[in-house]
């Protein structure tokens, strides 16, 4: 079975929000909005999008981050009977234009997650752009593979059974953390994985909730658990490659 809905994790993107879930519902996608503690005026207009068919509303009560908020709005699309769940950033920085692209991938490939491989214009924050190079080097590192190219763009489509299976038996990050680690984790468990080029631009509200320092701290501090945690499962992870 193949029937994909869009996730949005949203935190104080009113300006943004109206005109990716126009391009979302354009694409014939059911969407829930994840509401992750947003101010007053942000929390209006999700309530008032949320009025349209097809719009379902996650509000949680405080902060969780935006792995937090990603991983409340896969479970609720697994509770509304969806097979799989596009993550979409809320700020407009994925190129929406692909989306036939990627769910078409999906729709051939059910089982794999279908990954997307940022190809970026100018607006890229230089500071992020050059952490993502030493965030490739661990992640290959704690993967034991250069099979994972980018773990940071979150523009996915993740087949829900095998990701809220891991979600749910594992303590995963909860910020920015989150998109790297649950790559590492399902290549673990020998996850199919397919990757498809996007263009990704930074964002058209001017609002960027990644926070330089405090972020890498978590991403480093992340991938130092990963690393141990790679080490106490190497055998399991190399006896199940060599099966496949």
């Amino acid at each position: 079975m193949h029937k994909p809905c869009a996730v949005i994790p949203v935190y104080n993107h009113e300006l943004a929000i109206p005109a990716v879930l126009a391009e979302l519902q354009a694409a014939g996608l059911p969407c829930v909005l994840v509401d992750d503690a947003s101010s007053p005026a942000c929390a209006e207009v999700l309530a008032e999008l949320a009025r349209q068919p097809g719009v379902f509303l996650v509000q949680l009560a405080t902060n969780q981050g935006k792995g937090g908020a990603v991983m409340a709005g896969l479970r609720q699309a697994e509770r509304l009977g969806y097979s799989h769940a596009l993550q979409v950033d809320a700020d407009g920085q994925h190129d929406l234009a692909d989306i036939a692209i990627f769910l078409n991938a999906s729709r051939n490939a059910p089982h794999a997650l279908v990954c997307g491989y940022p190809r970026y214009d100018e607006s890229v924050p230089k500071g992020r752009l050059y952490a993502r190079y030493l965030t490739h080097v661990w992640v290959w590192i704690n993967s034991i593979s250069l099979a994972i190219p980018d773990s940071m763009c979150g523009f996915r489509v993740y087949p829900l059974a095998p990701t809220l299976a891991l979600i749910n038996s594992a303590r995963l990050g909860k910020r920015m953390d989150f998109d790297p680690e649950v790559l590492v984790r399902l290549s673990w468990r020998n996850q199919p994985m397919e990757w498809l080029p996007t263009k990704v631009r930074y964002p058209q509200d001017g609002l960027s909730h990644f926070r330089l320092v405090h972020d890498n701290a978590l991403i480093s501090a992340m991938h130092t658990r990963l690393f141990f945690g790679m080490l106490l499962r190497f055998p399991v992870i190399l006896w199940r490659r060599w099966r496949s």
